[in-house]
Protein backbone atom coordinates (compact mmCIF):
# COMPACT_ATOMS: atom_id res chain seq x y z
CA UNK A 1 0.00 0.00 0.00
CA UNK A 2 1.37 3.43 -0.95
CA UNK A 3 2.02 5.75 1.96
CA UNK A 4 -0.71 8.36 1.91
CA UNK A 5 -0.71 11.65 3.75
CA UNK A 6 -2.79 11.12 6.90
CA UNK A 7 -4.18 14.45 8.07
CA UNK A 8 -4.91 15.18 11.70
CA UNK A 9 -5.56 18.84 10.86
CA UNK A 10 -8.39 19.75 8.52
CA UNK A 11 -10.05 22.83 7.10
CA UNK A 12 -13.84 23.12 6.81
CA UNK A 13 -15.22 25.67 4.34
CA UNK A 14 -18.87 24.51 4.34
CA UNK A 15 -20.67 23.66 7.56
CA UNK A 16 -23.77 21.45 7.65
CA UNK A 17 -26.16 24.35 7.01
CA UNK A 18 -24.22 25.57 3.96
CA UNK A 19 -23.98 22.02 2.63
CA UNK A 20 -27.74 21.57 2.89
CA UNK A 21 -28.37 24.88 1.10
CA UNK A 22 -26.05 23.98 -1.78
CA UNK A 23 -27.43 20.43 -1.98
CA UNK A 24 -30.99 21.79 -2.15
CA UNK A 25 -29.96 24.35 -4.80
CA UNK A 26 -28.41 21.56 -6.89
CA UNK A 27 -31.61 19.51 -6.68
CA UNK A 28 -33.57 22.61 -7.68
CA UNK A 29 -31.46 22.94 -10.84
CA UNK A 30 -31.97 19.27 -11.68
CA UNK A 31 -35.73 19.32 -11.05
CA UNK A 32 -36.69 22.79 -12.29
CA UNK A 33 -34.11 23.87 -14.87
CA UNK A 34 -33.10 20.47 -16.21
CA UNK A 35 -30.06 19.03 -17.92
CA UNK A 36 -29.12 18.85 -21.58
CA UNK A 37 -28.49 15.09 -21.90
CA UNK A 38 -27.04 13.39 -24.97
CA UNK A 39 -26.78 9.68 -25.68
CA UNK A 40 -29.77 7.41 -26.25
CA UNK A 41 -28.69 4.78 -23.71
CA UNK A 42 -28.37 7.27 -20.86
CA UNK A 43 -31.61 9.00 -21.78
CA UNK A 44 -33.53 5.72 -21.92
CA UNK A 45 -32.25 4.75 -18.49
CA UNK A 46 -33.27 8.10 -17.06
CA UNK A 47 -36.71 7.97 -18.70
CA UNK A 48 -37.28 4.40 -17.50
CA UNK A 49 -36.63 5.58 -13.95
CA UNK A 50 -38.84 8.64 -13.82
CA UNK A 51 -36.89 11.42 -15.53
CA UNK A 52 -38.76 13.47 -18.15
CA UNK A 53 -37.41 15.30 -21.19
CA UNK A 54 -39.35 18.47 -21.99
CA UNK A 55 -40.22 19.85 -25.40
CA UNK A 56 -37.17 22.10 -25.35
CA UNK A 57 -34.90 19.09 -24.91
CA UNK A 58 -34.05 19.48 -21.22
CA UNK A 59 -34.24 16.44 -18.96
CA UNK A 60 -35.77 16.87 -15.53
CA UNK A 61 -34.18 14.57 -12.95
CA UNK A 62 -36.26 13.97 -9.81
CA UNK A 63 -34.56 14.12 -6.42
CA UNK A 64 -35.58 10.54 -5.70
CA UNK A 65 -33.02 9.34 -8.29
CA UNK A 66 -30.31 11.37 -6.56
CA UNK A 67 -31.21 9.96 -3.15
CA UNK A 68 -31.18 6.43 -4.56
CA UNK A 69 -27.79 6.96 -6.20
CA UNK A 70 -26.28 8.40 -3.01
CA UNK A 71 -27.36 5.27 -1.13
CA UNK A 72 -25.89 2.80 -3.64
CA UNK A 73 -22.56 4.50 -4.50
CA UNK A 74 -19.60 2.91 -2.65
CA UNK A 75 -18.28 5.00 0.24
CA UNK A 76 -14.85 3.37 0.14
CA UNK A 77 -12.63 2.78 -2.85
CA UNK A 78 -9.44 0.74 -3.14
CA UNK A 79 -7.22 1.24 -6.17
CA UNK A 80 -4.32 -1.07 -6.99
CA UNK A 81 -0.91 -1.11 -8.60
CA UNK A 82 -0.33 -2.59 -12.04
CA UNK A 83 0.72 -5.81 -10.27
CA UNK A 84 -2.48 -6.07 -8.23
CA UNK A 85 -1.19 -4.76 -4.90
CA UNK A 86 -3.36 -2.34 -2.86
CA UNK A 87 -2.13 1.17 -3.56
CA UNK A 88 -4.72 3.80 -2.63
CA UNK A 89 -7.38 3.19 0.01
CA UNK A 90 -9.91 6.00 0.06
CA UNK A 91 -12.39 6.24 2.94
CA UNK A 92 -13.65 8.48 5.72
CA UNK A 93 -10.16 8.67 7.24
CA UNK A 94 -9.45 11.21 4.48
CA UNK A 95 -6.07 10.02 3.26
CA UNK A 96 -4.73 12.10 0.36
CA UNK A 97 -2.89 10.81 -2.72
CA UNK A 98 -1.22 12.89 -5.44
CA UNK A 99 -0.78 12.38 -9.16
CA UNK A 100 1.00 14.00 -12.10
CA UNK A 101 0.71 13.72 -15.91
CA UNK A 102 2.22 11.10 -18.19
CA UNK A 103 1.80 13.50 -21.10
CA UNK A 104 0.58 17.00 -21.94
CA UNK A 105 0.46 19.39 -24.88
CA UNK A 106 3.90 20.74 -24.01
CA UNK A 107 6.86 19.73 -21.86
CA UNK A 108 9.10 22.08 -19.89
CA UNK A 109 12.32 20.22 -20.70
CA UNK A 110 14.09 19.47 -17.40
CA UNK A 111 17.59 19.73 -18.88
CA UNK A 112 17.33 22.74 -21.19
CA UNK A 113 14.41 24.56 -19.56
CA UNK A 114 12.91 25.06 -23.04
CA UNK A 115 9.16 24.67 -23.45
CA UNK A 116 8.53 22.36 -26.41
CA UNK A 117 5.88 20.04 -27.81
CA UNK A 118 5.37 16.82 -25.87
CA UNK A 119 6.60 13.72 -27.72
CA UNK A 120 5.72 10.06 -27.32
CA UNK A 121 9.17 9.23 -25.96
CA UNK A 122 8.70 11.75 -23.13
CA UNK A 123 6.00 9.55 -21.59
CA UNK A 124 8.61 7.03 -20.43
CA UNK A 125 10.54 9.80 -18.69
CA UNK A 126 7.47 11.18 -16.89
CA UNK A 127 6.41 7.67 -15.86
CA UNK A 128 9.84 6.75 -14.51
CA UNK A 129 10.00 9.97 -12.52
CA UNK A 130 6.54 9.50 -11.01
CA UNK A 131 7.21 5.81 -10.37
CA UNK A 132 10.21 6.73 -8.20
CA UNK A 133 8.90 9.74 -6.25
CA UNK A 134 7.34 8.65 -2.92
CA UNK A 135 4.63 11.32 -2.81
CA UNK A 136 3.36 10.71 -6.34
CA UNK A 137 0.85 7.86 -6.14
CA UNK A 138 -0.72 7.84 -9.61
CA UNK A 139 -0.24 9.23 -13.09
CA UNK A 140 -2.61 10.67 -15.69
CA UNK A 141 -2.47 9.21 -19.18
CA UNK A 142 -4.14 11.93 -21.22
CA UNK A 143 -3.36 11.35 -24.92
CA UNK A 144 -1.66 14.52 -26.16
CA UNK A 145 1.66 13.49 -27.72
CA UNK A 146 2.24 15.72 -30.74
CA UNK A 147 3.95 13.00 -32.80
CA UNK A 148 1.04 10.53 -32.50
CA UNK A 149 -2.03 10.65 -34.72
CA UNK A 150 -5.04 12.13 -32.86
CA UNK A 151 -7.25 9.11 -33.63
CA UNK A 152 -5.08 6.84 -31.46
CA UNK A 153 -3.36 9.27 -29.07
CA UNK A 154 -5.24 8.06 -25.99
CA UNK A 155 -4.50 4.38 -26.62
CA UNK A 156 -0.83 4.87 -27.58
CA UNK A 157 -0.18 6.98 -24.50
CA UNK A 158 -1.83 4.38 -22.29
CA UNK A 159 0.35 1.65 -23.83
CA UNK A 160 3.48 3.69 -23.10
CA UNK A 161 2.26 4.46 -19.58
CA UNK A 162 1.37 0.91 -18.58
CA UNK A 163 4.77 -0.32 -19.78
CA UNK A 164 6.74 2.30 -17.84
CA UNK A 165 4.68 2.87 -14.67
CA UNK A 166 3.93 0.37 -11.91
CA UNK A 167 1.51 2.39 -9.76
CA UNK A 168 -2.14 3.36 -10.36
CA UNK A 169 -3.11 4.92 -13.71
CA UNK A 170 -5.77 7.56 -14.22
CA UNK A 171 -6.69 7.92 -17.89
CA UNK A 172 -8.89 9.94 -20.17
CA UNK A 173 -9.73 9.37 -23.82
CA UNK A 174 -10.36 11.51 -26.86
CA UNK A 175 -13.35 9.39 -27.88
CA UNK A 176 -15.59 6.51 -26.86
CA UNK A 177 -13.69 3.88 -28.88
CA UNK A 178 -10.51 4.88 -27.08
CA UNK A 179 -12.15 4.09 -23.75
CA UNK A 180 -13.20 0.64 -24.92
CA UNK A 181 -9.70 -0.07 -26.24
CA UNK A 182 -8.01 1.01 -23.00
CA UNK A 183 -10.25 -1.21 -20.89
CA UNK A 184 -9.31 -4.13 -23.17
CA UNK A 185 -5.59 -3.32 -22.89
CA UNK A 186 -5.80 -2.95 -19.10
CA UNK A 187 -7.64 -6.28 -18.88
CA UNK A 188 -4.70 -7.96 -20.67
CA UNK A 189 -2.31 -6.57 -18.05
CA UNK A 190 -4.61 -7.57 -15.17
CA UNK A 191 -5.15 -11.10 -16.49
CA UNK A 192 -8.74 -10.60 -17.60
CA UNK A 193 -11.65 -8.21 -17.09
CA UNK A 194 -12.80 -9.94 -13.89
CA UNK A 195 -9.37 -9.46 -12.35
CA UNK A 196 -9.38 -5.83 -13.46
CA UNK A 197 -12.78 -5.29 -11.85
CA UNK A 198 -11.71 -7.01 -8.63
CA UNK A 199 -8.42 -5.08 -8.41
CA UNK A 200 -8.68 -1.96 -10.59
CA UNK A 201 -5.29 -0.37 -11.29
CA UNK A 202 -6.96 2.15 -13.61
CA UNK A 203 -9.67 4.75 -13.17
CA UNK A 204 -11.33 6.83 -15.86
CA UNK A 205 -11.64 10.61 -16.07
CA UNK A 206 -14.45 12.32 -17.97
CA UNK A 207 -16.31 15.62 -17.88
CA UNK A 208 -19.66 17.22 -18.65
CA UNK A 209 -19.74 20.58 -20.43
CA UNK A 210 -20.88 23.30 -18.02
CA UNK A 211 -23.36 24.71 -17.62
CA UNK A 212 -25.66 21.69 -17.23
CA UNK A 213 -24.78 19.90 -20.48
CA UNK A 214 -23.88 16.20 -20.73
CA UNK A 215 -23.16 15.29 -24.36
CA UNK A 216 -23.24 11.75 -25.71
CA UNK A 217 -19.45 11.40 -25.36
CA UNK A 218 -19.70 12.10 -21.62
CA UNK A 219 -22.72 9.92 -20.86
CA UNK A 220 -21.35 7.02 -22.92
CA UNK A 221 -18.03 7.17 -21.07
CA UNK A 222 -19.97 7.06 -17.79
CA UNK A 223 -22.09 4.19 -19.12
CA UNK A 224 -19.12 2.10 -20.34
CA UNK A 225 -17.17 2.71 -17.12
CA UNK A 226 -20.13 1.72 -14.95
CA UNK A 227 -21.08 -1.41 -16.89
CA UNK A 228 -17.46 -2.56 -16.72
CA UNK A 229 -17.21 -1.56 -13.03
CA UNK A 230 -14.22 0.69 -13.76
CA UNK A 231 -13.95 3.58 -11.25
CA UNK A 232 -14.79 6.87 -12.93
CA UNK A 233 -14.26 10.54 -12.05
CA UNK A 234 -16.92 12.95 -13.28
CA UNK A 235 -15.48 16.44 -13.12
CA UNK A 236 -17.20 19.64 -14.28
CA UNK A 237 -14.70 22.41 -15.02
CA UNK A 238 -16.63 25.60 -14.32
CA UNK A 239 -15.22 29.09 -14.83
CA UNK A 240 -16.96 31.82 -12.84
CA UNK A 241 -18.28 34.50 -15.16
CA UNK A 242 -17.78 32.24 -18.20
CA UNK A 243 -19.40 28.84 -17.73
CA UNK A 244 -20.83 29.38 -14.23
CA UNK A 245 -22.27 32.35 -12.34
CA UNK A 246 -19.93 34.96 -10.90
CA UNK A 247 -20.58 33.75 -7.37
CA UNK A 248 -19.07 31.09 -5.14
CA UNK A 249 -22.30 29.47 -3.94
CA UNK A 250 -23.92 29.46 -7.39
CA UNK A 251 -20.85 27.91 -8.99
CA UNK A 252 -20.67 25.23 -6.29
CA UNK A 253 -24.37 24.42 -6.73
CA UNK A 254 -24.03 24.18 -10.53
CA UNK A 255 -20.90 21.99 -10.37
CA UNK A 256 -22.58 19.80 -7.77
CA UNK A 257 -25.70 19.40 -9.92
CA UNK A 258 -23.58 18.32 -12.90
CA UNK A 259 -21.67 15.84 -10.74
CA UNK A 260 -24.89 14.42 -9.24
CA UNK A 261 -26.25 13.89 -12.75
CA UNK A 262 -23.20 11.77 -13.60
CA UNK A 263 -23.61 9.88 -10.34
CA UNK A 264 -27.25 9.10 -11.12
CA UNK A 265 -26.35 7.75 -14.57
CA UNK A 266 -23.60 5.45 -13.28
CA UNK A 267 -25.78 4.03 -10.52
CA UNK A 268 -28.67 3.42 -12.94
CA UNK A 269 -26.30 1.56 -15.26
CA UNK A 270 -24.87 -0.58 -12.46
CA UNK A 271 -25.90 -0.14 -8.86
CA UNK A 272 -22.83 0.13 -6.65
CA UNK A 273 -20.50 1.05 -9.53
CA UNK A 274 -17.41 2.89 -8.17
CA UNK A 275 -17.68 6.65 -8.66
CA UNK A 276 -15.43 9.59 -7.73
CA UNK A 277 -16.71 13.14 -7.15
CA UNK A 278 -14.80 15.67 -9.26
CA UNK A 279 -15.11 19.45 -9.33
CA UNK A 280 -13.00 22.26 -10.82
CA UNK A 281 -14.75 25.53 -9.96
CA UNK A 282 -12.24 28.11 -11.18
CA UNK A 283 -12.35 31.70 -12.40
CA UNK A 284 -12.56 33.08 -15.92
CA UNK A 285 -9.84 35.73 -15.91
CA UNK A 286 -11.46 38.77 -17.52
CA UNK A 287 -8.10 40.33 -18.41
CA UNK A 288 -6.69 37.33 -20.29
CA UNK A 289 -9.73 35.03 -20.89
CA UNK A 290 -7.98 31.98 -19.42
CA UNK A 291 -9.43 29.54 -16.94
CA UNK A 292 -6.98 30.04 -14.09
CA UNK A 293 -5.26 27.08 -12.41
CA UNK A 294 -3.45 29.23 -9.84
CA UNK A 295 -6.28 31.49 -8.64
CA UNK A 296 -6.83 31.40 -4.85
CA UNK A 297 -10.58 31.37 -5.46
CA UNK A 298 -10.21 28.15 -7.48
CA UNK A 299 -8.51 26.33 -4.63
CA UNK A 300 -10.88 27.74 -2.02
CA UNK A 301 -13.76 26.28 -4.03
CA UNK A 302 -11.92 22.98 -4.57
CA UNK A 303 -11.66 22.73 -0.77
CA UNK A 304 -15.36 23.63 -0.47
CA UNK A 305 -16.22 20.95 -3.03
CA UNK A 306 -14.27 18.41 -1.00
CA UNK A 307 -16.55 19.30 1.92
CA UNK A 308 -19.58 18.50 -0.26
CA UNK A 309 -18.08 15.15 -1.22
CA UNK A 310 -17.32 14.39 2.44
CA UNK A 311 -20.92 15.08 3.45
CA UNK A 312 -22.06 12.67 0.73
CA UNK A 313 -19.36 10.18 1.73
CA UNK A 314 -18.01 9.97 -1.85
CA UNK A 315 -14.27 9.93 -2.72
CA UNK A 316 -13.16 13.36 -4.00
CA UNK A 317 -10.83 14.14 -6.94
CA UNK A 318 -9.07 17.46 -6.39
CA UNK A 319 -6.52 19.71 -8.07
CA UNK A 320 -3.24 21.11 -6.71
CA UNK A 321 0.47 21.51 -7.36
CA UNK A 322 -0.07 23.44 -10.60
CA UNK A 323 0.42 27.00 -11.82
CA UNK A 324 -0.52 29.53 -14.48
CA UNK A 325 3.19 30.38 -14.92
CA UNK A 326 4.90 29.12 -18.07
CA UNK A 327 8.32 28.55 -16.46
CA UNK A 328 9.50 27.50 -13.02
CA UNK A 329 9.71 30.92 -11.38
CA UNK A 330 8.57 32.65 -8.18
CA UNK A 331 4.93 32.62 -9.32
CA UNK A 332 5.04 28.89 -9.99
CA UNK A 333 6.45 28.10 -6.55
CA UNK A 334 4.02 30.41 -4.70
CA UNK A 335 0.93 29.05 -6.48
CA UNK A 336 2.03 25.43 -6.17
CA UNK A 337 2.75 25.71 -2.45
CA UNK A 338 -0.48 27.57 -1.68
CA UNK A 339 -2.54 24.94 -3.50
CA UNK A 340 -0.80 21.97 -1.89
CA UNK A 341 -1.21 23.54 1.56
CA UNK A 342 -4.91 24.19 0.90
CA UNK A 343 -5.65 20.74 -0.47
CA UNK A 344 -3.79 18.95 2.31
CA UNK A 345 -5.95 20.76 4.85
CA UNK A 346 -9.08 20.01 2.83
CA UNK A 347 -10.98 16.74 2.57
CA UNK A 348 -9.68 15.87 -0.92
CA UNK A 349 -8.66 12.24 -1.43
CA UNK A 350 -7.12 11.98 -4.91
CA UNK A 351 -5.36 15.11 -6.18
CA UNK A 352 -4.30 15.53 -9.78
CA UNK A 353 -2.33 18.02 -11.90
CA UNK A 354 0.88 18.09 -9.84
CA UNK A 355 3.53 19.73 -12.04
CA UNK A 356 1.08 21.18 -14.58
CA UNK A 357 1.97 24.68 -15.82
CA UNK A 358 0.70 27.46 -18.10
CA UNK A 359 -2.97 26.88 -17.13
CA UNK A 360 -2.75 23.21 -18.16
CA UNK A 361 -0.86 23.59 -21.43
CA UNK A 362 2.37 22.00 -20.20
CA UNK A 363 3.90 19.73 -17.58
CA UNK A 364 7.24 20.27 -15.85
CA UNK A 365 9.28 17.36 -14.47
CA UNK A 366 11.19 19.89 -12.33
CA UNK A 367 7.98 21.15 -10.74
CA UNK A 368 6.89 17.55 -10.06
CA UNK A 369 10.13 16.92 -8.14
CA UNK A 370 9.82 20.21 -6.29
CA UNK A 371 6.19 19.49 -5.41
CA UNK A 372 7.18 16.07 -4.08
CA UNK A 373 9.50 17.85 -1.61
CA UNK A 374 6.81 20.41 -0.67
CA UNK A 375 4.28 17.62 -0.03
CA UNK A 376 6.79 15.84 2.20
CA UNK A 377 7.25 18.99 4.26
CA UNK A 378 3.52 19.66 4.51
CA UNK A 379 2.94 16.10 5.75
CA UNK A 380 4.83 17.14 8.87
CA UNK A 381 2.59 20.19 9.28
CA UNK A 382 -0.73 18.43 8.79
CA UNK A 383 0.14 15.75 11.36
CA UNK A 384 -0.98 18.22 14.01
CA UNK A 385 0.09 18.14 17.66
CA UNK A 386 -0.46 15.19 19.96
CA UNK A 387 -0.71 15.85 23.69
CA UNK A 388 -0.17 12.91 26.07
CA UNK A 389 2.22 11.83 28.79
CA UNK A 390 4.87 10.64 26.37
CA UNK A 391 4.70 13.76 24.21
CA UNK A 392 4.73 16.15 27.19
CA UNK A 393 8.05 14.55 28.25
CA UNK A 394 7.95 16.11 31.72
CA UNK A 395 10.38 13.52 33.07
CA UNK A 396 12.90 14.51 30.37
CA UNK A 397 12.53 18.20 31.20
CA UNK A 398 12.98 17.38 34.92
CA UNK A 399 16.08 15.28 34.17
CA UNK A 400 17.75 18.08 32.17
CA UNK A 401 16.64 20.72 34.67
CA UNK A 402 16.79 24.52 34.57
CA UNK A 403 19.73 25.89 32.57
CA UNK A 404 20.63 22.52 31.02
CA UNK A 405 20.45 21.35 27.40
CA UNK A 406 18.89 18.40 25.56
CA UNK A 407 21.59 17.75 22.94
CA UNK A 408 23.11 14.74 24.71
CA UNK A 409 19.89 13.41 26.22
CA UNK A 410 18.78 9.95 25.06
CA UNK A 411 15.30 11.35 24.39
CA UNK A 412 16.76 13.62 21.70
CA UNK A 413 18.67 10.72 20.15
CA UNK A 414 15.50 8.63 20.00
CA UNK A 415 13.27 11.36 18.58
CA UNK A 416 15.25 13.87 16.49
CA UNK A 417 14.39 12.11 13.22
CA UNK A 418 10.69 12.82 13.76
CA UNK A 419 11.18 16.30 12.34
CA UNK A 420 11.63 16.92 8.64
CA UNK A 421 15.07 17.33 7.06
CA UNK A 422 14.64 18.59 3.47
CA UNK A 423 16.72 17.20 0.64
CA UNK A 424 16.33 20.11 -1.80
CA UNK A 425 16.01 23.14 0.48
CA UNK A 426 19.02 24.54 2.35
CA UNK A 427 19.48 24.96 6.10
CA UNK A 428 23.26 25.34 5.92
CA UNK A 429 25.07 27.29 8.60
CA UNK A 430 26.41 29.50 5.83
CA UNK A 431 24.09 29.60 2.83
CA UNK A 432 25.31 30.25 -0.70
CA UNK A 433 24.66 33.65 -2.27
CA UNK A 434 22.82 31.89 -5.10
CA UNK A 435 19.97 29.41 -5.07
CA UNK A 436 21.05 25.81 -5.40
CA UNK A 437 17.55 24.34 -5.53
CA UNK A 438 17.18 24.15 -9.30
CA UNK A 439 20.54 22.40 -9.63
CA UNK A 440 19.52 19.86 -6.97
CA UNK A 441 16.19 19.27 -8.74
CA UNK A 442 17.88 18.63 -12.08
CA UNK A 443 20.46 16.36 -10.46
CA UNK A 444 17.66 14.37 -8.82
CA UNK A 445 15.93 13.96 -12.19
CA UNK A 446 19.17 12.78 -13.80
CA UNK A 447 19.75 10.32 -10.95
CA UNK A 448 16.23 8.86 -11.24
CA UNK A 449 16.58 8.48 -15.01
CA UNK A 450 19.89 6.64 -14.58
CA UNK A 451 19.16 4.49 -11.55
CA UNK A 452 15.45 3.87 -11.04
CA UNK A 453 14.18 0.64 -12.58
CA UNK A 454 10.47 0.23 -13.23
CA UNK A 455 9.53 -3.48 -12.90
CA UNK A 456 9.06 -5.07 -16.31
CA UNK A 457 5.78 -6.63 -17.34
CA UNK A 458 5.65 -10.33 -18.06
CA UNK A 459 6.97 -11.18 -21.54
CA UNK A 460 3.62 -12.67 -22.59
CA UNK A 461 1.82 -9.45 -21.66
CA UNK A 462 4.41 -7.36 -23.49
CA UNK A 463 3.82 -9.45 -26.63
CA UNK A 464 0.08 -8.77 -26.42
CA UNK A 465 0.69 -5.06 -25.90
CA UNK A 466 2.96 -5.01 -28.95
CA UNK A 467 0.12 -6.49 -31.02
CA UNK A 468 -2.03 -3.59 -29.86
CA UNK A 469 0.75 -1.16 -30.72
CA UNK A 470 0.98 -2.50 -34.30
CA UNK A 471 -2.81 -2.40 -34.63
CA UNK A 472 -2.97 1.22 -33.48
CA UNK A 473 -0.02 2.42 -35.57
CA UNK A 474 -1.60 0.94 -38.70
CA UNK A 475 -5.09 2.16 -37.82
CA UNK A 476 -7.03 3.63 -40.72
CA UNK A 477 -10.11 5.76 -39.92
CA UNK A 478 -13.36 4.62 -41.49
CA UNK A 479 -14.38 6.86 -44.40
CA UNK A 480 -17.44 8.96 -43.59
Amino acid sequence: MSTSTKRNLSLTILDQEKFEQIHEASLHLMENVGMKIGGTRALKLLHDNGAVTTGDGLTIIPRGLVERALKSVPKELVLYTRDGEPSMKINNDNPVYFGTHADQLELVDPLSGVVRKFLRKDTAMMCKLADCLPNIHFILSVGMSSDVRPEVQSQITFLETVKHFSKTINFSTNDIEGLKDIIEIAAIVAGGLKNLQAKPFIFNYCEPIPPLAHPRESTEKLYISAENRIPVVYMPYCMMGGTSPMSFAGTLAQCNADMLTGLVITQLVSEGAPFIYGSMPSVFDMRTTIGSYGAPEFHLLVAASSDLAAYYGIPFFGTAGCTDAKVLDEQAVVETTMELFSTMLSKANIVHDVGVMDHCNSVSPELVVLADEIIEGLKHYTQGVQVNTEELALDVIKEVGPGGHFLTNIHTLNNFKKVWYPSLFSRDMQNSNESQVKGKVREKIRSIMERHLVPQLDATILMELEKWNVKLETYQPTAQ
